[in-house]
């Protein structure tokens, strides 16, 4: 899912400016998964090692589309 923000990335550093509610919306709930799969007393890997990639894409659609 996270992956099809790389062409909006691109599209964004060309000058096609997207929408970057939509990417920090992602980007937040994002971090909301890892701080849950993190707090957990047994640490839940998948659901951090999955939503990791949702961050780093999310914030970076999001500081280029602005």
């Amino acid at each position: 899912m996270y992956v099809s923000y790389i062409p909006q990335i691109m599209n964004n550093l060309s000058g096609v400016k997207g929408n970057p509610l939509q990417p920090l919306c992602a980007a937040l709930n994002s971090i909301l998964w890892v701080s849950y799969g993190i707090l957990k007393p047994k640490k839940d890997w998948p659901v951090i090692i999955a939503n990791l990639p949702g961050i780093v894409l999310g914030l970076i659609t999001f500081i280029t589309a602005l």
